[in-house]
C-alpha cells in the first residue's frame, strides 16, 4: 500500500485484509519518485506468471497525485514481470462510483432516463466531488461544481488538471451563501453534497426552492447531514422537497462492495489488471443492477 501521507488509511487496510490478502504492507510517506523502485522490487521478487500473488494499492488524498502514481506504477512493469495495481485515494474512486451508479438508478426509477443531458450540481470540490463530476460528464450529464469557498487560482489548478486528464469540462460557480446556492441550483435535476463531514450545506428551505430537483445525495455520514431532512440510510426515500434522497450509508454499502470486489479481482484476474475509477464505476453499475 503506497500512500504519500504520514499514515495509510485504516479503512483501506481493513478492506484489503477482509478481501483475503494475507500480508498488508503499508509504505507511508511514499513520493511519486519512489513508486518505480518499490513496484520493481515487488515484481522481481517472484517469477513471471505470479501476478495474482502481489498487488499494489495507491491511496492518499490528492486525486491528481494518485493518478500520476498509478501511471508510474503501470510504467514500472517489465515484460512478463507484472502485478495488479489499484488506486482509490481518500476512497474517492469507489465512493464516487457507488454514488453515481445509485443516482442513475433513482433517475431511471423516476423518469426512465439516466444521466444523459441532466444538470448535476455538486457542492464541494474535494476528491469525491471531482471524481463524481468526471463520471457524470463521461455519462453524458452536465456536472458543475458549486464551490463553498472562494475559488483561488491555487484551488482551480487541480480541478483543471483533473478535467484535462479525463478530457471533460468541469465548470464551477461559487455557493458561499444561500443566495448563491439558490441561483446555482435553479435548474438542477440532481444535487450532490460532497462537502466536509458534519457541515449542513443545504437547508430544507433552500431545497424547497429547487423545483426541478429529482435526486439529492449526501456522501457524509457524520451528523448533521449535509442536506437537512436527509437520513444517512435513505435509499430513494422522498424528501419534503419532492426529491428522492440518497444517504451516506446507502452509498457506503455499495462503495464497500465495490472496493472489496476490486481488491478481490486483483487476486483472481487472468492478467495483471490496472484499476482506475472508471473501472470502479463499471463495477458499481454491476453491483447496483444486481
Amino acid at each position: 500500500m503506497l500512500d504519500p501521507r504520514a499514515n495509510v488509511s485504516p479503512f483501506d487496510v481493513n478492506m484489503a485484509a477482509d478481501a483475503g490478502y494475507e500480508v498488508v504492507m503499508p509504505y507511508s510517506g511514499a513520493a511519486l519518485d519512489d513508486v518505480t523502485g518499490l513496484v520493481q522490487d515487488a515484481i522481481f521478487s517472484r517469477p513471471p506468471g505470479r501476478y495474482n500473488d502481489t498487488g499494489v494499492f495507491i491511496g492518499g488524498h490528492d486525486v491528481n497525485l494518485a493518478a500520476d502514481m498509478l501511471e508510474r506504477a503501470r510504467s514500472a512493469m517489465v515484460g512478463p514481470f507484472e502485478v495488479a495495481v489499484m488506486a482509490d485515494p481518500n476512497g474517492a474512486y469507489t465512493t464516487s462510483a457507488a454514488l453515481v451508479a445509485l443516482i442513475e438508478k433513482l433517475l431511471r426509477a423516476r423518469g426512465g432516463a439516466g444521466l444523459e443531458s441532466r444538470s448535476v450540481q455538486i457542492l464541494g470540490g474535494g476528491p469525491v466531488g471531482l471524481c463524481t463530476a468526471v463520471l457524470v460528464a463521461q455519462s453524458g450529464g452536465h456536472p458543475r461544481l458549486i464551490r463553498l469557498t472562494e475559488m483561488t487560482p491555487a484551488r482551480a489548478e487541480p480541478v483543471e488538471r483533473f478535467a484535462s486528464r479525463y478530457e471533460v469540462e468541469l465548470p464551477w460557480v461559487t455557493g458561499r451563501d444561500d443566495a448563491e446556492k439558490s441561483a446555482a441550483l435553479e435548474n438542477a435535476e440532481v444535487a450532490v453534497c460532497c462537502a466536509k463531514a458534519g457541515v449542513q450545506v443545504l437547508s430544507a428551505d433552500l431545497m424547497s426552492r429547487c423545483d426541478m430537483l429529482s435526486v439529492a445525495a449526501d456522501v457524509n455520514a457524520v451528523p448533521p447531514s449535509g442536506i437537512e431532512g436527509l437520513s444517512v440510510t435513505d435509499d430513494g426515500a422522498e424528501l419534503s422537497s419532492g426529491a428522492l434522497g440518497l444517504g451516506a450509508l446507502a452509498i457506503g454499502s455499495i462503495k464497500y462492495k465495490v472496493q472489496r470486489g476490486l481488491l478481490e479481482r486483483m487476486m483472481s484476474a487472468d492478467r495483471a489488471v490496472v484499476l482506475d475509477f472508471p473501472d470502479a464505476f463499471e463495477f458499481a453499475r454491476e453491483v447496483v443492477a444486481s
